[in-house]
């Protein structure tokens, strides 16, 4: 991370602590829901399969910077199907960086060609090993795998849902990062249990299990883009909800911390790594400020 970068978050951080503030940091633009998989713990992808246009994405790019947004996502569906009037997903990573986001991330689920280099970096979803993956995601791992070793940077960061099907391979995630030299890091969530994927959802038993695996691997060495200090509020689904540090827009309706904030009581259960580090980083605790730190300037 640059310098430059460095002292904004640190600024944006110390005021936001010390005063309470509710600004946003990181927005996450929806190019589309189109999505070329169906993935069995996936409730978003393909209900309207519209890829949203240019002229909007930048609109709405435009106005999360304006809102202070500096970190910036774009997700789908499947973000590389994405394009509109001869520009395509790098366009727009290029487009991120030049409007004056210091930090811009893309997600995928890696079945198609990786050759983004000037994203910071790639969230790509692997969901265990070939069996487990392939259960949830379709024959598709060895096209991961094979697309991840011909990628033309190594900012890649594998982004695995843990759920009832693959709570049992976190560590094989974890070594597969470990040996890969395009992937970078390791990123976890829980599953969030959305109305029509609930029997995927862990028991608070089993999330603990989780943790005290992705807690050794990280102990071991292991590249884990995660904060221990966090653990235990996600076991027990203890900490504040939403985060309004995070925003969400598609098709021009913005939405505080995700789309599953409109479905009543979600939020109660949710499984993002992310908002839990997120929203006690902003309530000034003091071990997740510390490990985060460390975390962020060690993997961006």
């Amino acid at each position: 991370m640059k310098m430059t970068s460095f002292l904004y978050f640190a600024r944006f951080g110390i005021k936001t602590v010390l005063l309470r503030k509710q600004e946003p940091i990181l927005g996450t633009v929806i190019l589309t829901d189109r999505c070329n998989l169906k993935c069995r713990h996936c409730s978003v992808n393909n209900v309207t399969a519209v890829i949203y246009p240019y002229k909007e994405i930048k609109k709405e790019m435009r106005r999360l910077y304006d809102l202070g947004v500096r970190i910036l996502f774009f997700c789908g569906g499947e973000t590389f199907l994405w394009q509109d009037r001869g520009k395509n997903l790098r366009d727009l990573v290029i487009e991120a960086k030049q409007m004056g986001f210091l930090i811009v991330n893309v997600v995928t689920n890696g079945t198609f060609p990786i050759d983004l280099p000037e994203a910071d970096l790639i969230l790509l979803s692997l969901d265990g090993n070939r069996r487990q993956h392939n259960k949830i995601r379709g024959d598709t791992y060895d096209t991961i795998m094979e697309n991840v070793t011909h990628a033309t940077s190594d900012n890649i960061c594998f982004y695995m849902a843990i759920n009832q099907i693959n709570k049992n391979v976190v560590r094989h995630v974890c070594k597969t990062a470990e040996r890969m030299p395009n992937v970078r890091a390791v990123s976890f969530n829980f599953h969030t249990p959305y109305p029509d994927t609930k029997e995927l959802a862990l028991s608070r038993k089993e999330k603990a299990a989780c943790c005290r695996v992705i807690a050794q691997m990280m102990a071991e060495g292991a590249p884990v883009f995660n904060l221990k200090s966090a653990f235990p509020y996600l076991i027990r689904n203890r900490f504040p909800t939403p985060c309004h540090q995070c925003v969400v827009i598609e098709n021009g309706e913005l939405s505080v911390c995700g789309r599953c904030i409109k479905i009543p009581g979600l939020c109660a259960h949710c499984g993002y790594f992310f908002v839990a580090e997120y929203t006690l980083l902003f309530r000034g605790n003091v071990k997740v400020i510390l490990e985060m730190l460390h975390t962020y300037l060690k993997y961006i």
